[in-house]
C-alpha cells in the first residue's frame, strides 16, 4: 500500500482528497494545525485504518520531516490563501506559504518522495491581459499571495532540476464545492453568498459584476490531483498545469445561477436583491484558462461545467448549512 502525505488535510481542497484517496486505497497521512481548516472535515476519516492524522505546522521543519517518512506521494496542499489576507499581513502570508512550503520541499527530498504534487495558483497571471491563460505566459504579480504562490513553483522547479524530486505544480482557478467555508473575513466568493442567500441576506458584489472567473468545481481538482499522481511521461513531469473549467463566468452570472438554484429550495430567496461596491484592491479583472496542456500530457477532461458543479454545491450547502 502506498503512503501519500496531505497537507492542509483538514481544509476544503485538502478534506475532499483524503476522501478521495482513501476510497483509492492509499495509506493517507494528514497534517494541519487548523488555521483555516476544521475538525469537523476530518472527523468522517479519523476511524479509517488507512487514514493518519497529525497536528502541526508546515513552519516546524521537523513536523514535515516526521509526516513525510515512508511516504511516496505528497499533495501539498497547506497554505494561507486570499489576495486581502496576504495585503493585511504580507508577514504570515510569506512564513506559510513560501518558507512553510519550502519545508516540504526539503523533508520530502530528505525522505526520498517520489512525487510531490502542489497547489499553485492562477494568481501567478498576475497583470497579463492575455486570455485565455497559457502557463508559459505570465505578468507582473498583483499582490503579496500572488508572489508567494509564484515563488512556490520557482522552488519546486530547482527542487526538479537539482535533486530529481518529481514536482507538478497545479495552477487553481477559483475552487468550490462541498465543504468550503462560508464564514470568515476571507471566505471565498461562492460559500459566501450561498450563506448570505439562505438568510435572505444581499451579498456585495465588489464592483459592477463584470469581473469573470473561471470558476472550478471540486472534482475536477481532485480529478487533475489524480492524473499528476499517476502521469508517467517524462514530458508531463516537473511543470506546472492550470486547474480549471476553460470558461469564464462573470460575478453577476454566478450570482443569477445561485439565486436560480437555492429558490428551488426557498423561492423568495430570488427576491433577495444585490448590492454592489467597491473593487477589491489586487483583483485580477478576467481569469480564464487554457486547459490544452492537461488535456495533452495529463488526459483531463474536466468532468463538470461551472452550473452543474454550482448545482452539486447548491444542494450540498442546503443540506449543511440550514
Amino acid at each position: 500500500m502506498q503512503t501519500l502525505v496531505i497537507t492542509g488535510a483538514a481544509g476544503f481542497i485538502g478534506s475532499n482528497l483524503t476522501a478521495h484517496f482513501l476510497e483509492q486505497g492509499f495509506h493517507v497521512v494528514g497534517l494541519d494545525n487548523f488555521a483555516t481548516g476544521h475538525r469537523r472535515n476530518i472527523e468522517p476519516f479519523l476511524s479509517h485504518a488507512n487514514f493518519t492524522f497529525h497536528e502541526g505546522d508546515i513552519r516546524d521543519l521537523a513536523t514535515c520531516h516526521r509526516v513525510v517518512k515512508g511516504a511516496t506521494f505528497v499533495l501539498h496542499q497547506a497554505a494561507l490563501g486570499s489576495v486581502p489576507r496576504s495585503i493585511n499581513d504580507p508577514i504570515i502570508s510569506n512564513e506559510v506559504n513560501v518558507s512553510g512550503f519550502l519545508n516540504m520541499l526539503v523533508a520530502s527530498r530528505d525522505a526520498g518522495v517520489k512525487r510531490f504534487v502542489y497547489a499553485a495558483s492562477s494568481s501567478t497571471y498576475g497583470d497579463s491581459a492575455s486570455l485565455p491563460k497559457v502557463e508559459d505566459v505570465i505578468g507582473k504579480p498583483l499582490s503579496p499571495y500572488a508572489i508567494t504562490k509564484y515563488v512556490n513553483e520557482l522552488y519546486a522547479s530547482i527542487f526538479s532540476s537539482t535533486y530529481g524530486l518529481e514536482t507538478i505544480g497545479l495552477r487553481y482557478f477559483n475552487v468550490f464545492g462541498r465543504r468550503q467555508d462560508p464564514d470568515g473575513a476571507y471566505a471565498a466568493v461562492i460559500p459566501k453568498f450561498v450563506k448570505l442567500l439562505m438568510q435572505k441576506e444581499s451579498p456585495i458584489i465588489n464592483g459592477d459584476g463584470s469581473y469573470s472567473r473561471d470558476f472550478t468545481y471540486i472534482d475536477n481538482v481532485i480529478q487533475m490531483n489524480a492524473l499528476a499522481l499517476s502521469a508517467t511521461q517524462p514530458e508531463a513531469l516537473n511543470t506546472v498545469y492550470n486547474t480549471a473549467v476553460g470558461d469564464q463566468i462573470s460575478l453577476n452570472e454566478m450570482v443569477h445561477l445561485l439565486k436560480k438554484y437555492l429558490s428551488r429550495y426557498d423561492a423568495s430567496i430570488a427576491e433577495v436583491p444585490i448590492v454592489y461596491g467597491p473593487q477589491r484592491v489586487g483583483d485580477i479583472p478576467h481569469s480564464k484558462a487554457s486547459i490544452a496542456k492537461a488535456q495533452e500530457l495529463l488526459g483531463y477532461q474536466p468532468q463538470y461545467n461551472f452550473a452543474a458543479g454550482l448545482e452539486e454545491a447548491v444542494a450540498w450547502y442546503w443540506d449543511n448549512l440550514k
